[in-house]
């Protein structure tokens, strides 16, 4: 997060578990979650899907997601209403 930061980016997260961060011995990003909605999601560049969680809305991503990185295959079955715009990684 700190590197896309660093070159500009404008990083937020969702998640249902974690509220927001906290600070560690290296970092302090003082993040907090942001509600996963069709506006928030098509104001991103990018959906980053780091962790699978079961209390995602992940058709609602696919549907107003202009790009999704998913690293756990959590979009498999969202992946025809993705097409081109899913990068499995």
């Amino acid at each position: 997060i700190e590197l896309l930061q660093h070159r500009g980016a404008i990083v937020e997260y969702h998640d249902p578990h974690c509220p927001a961060t906290w600070a560690g011995r290296k970092h302090d990003l003082q993040m907090t979650s942001v509600a996963l909605t069709a506006d928030a999601v098509r104001s991103f560049d990018c959906v980053l899907v780091a962790t699978a969680h079961t209390a995602v809305d992940y058709a609602l991503v696919a549907k107003h997601a202009a790009l999704v990185i998913d690293t756990r295959d959590a979009m498999r079955p969202h992946s025809s209403v993705l097409g081109a715009k899913l990068v499995r990684a």
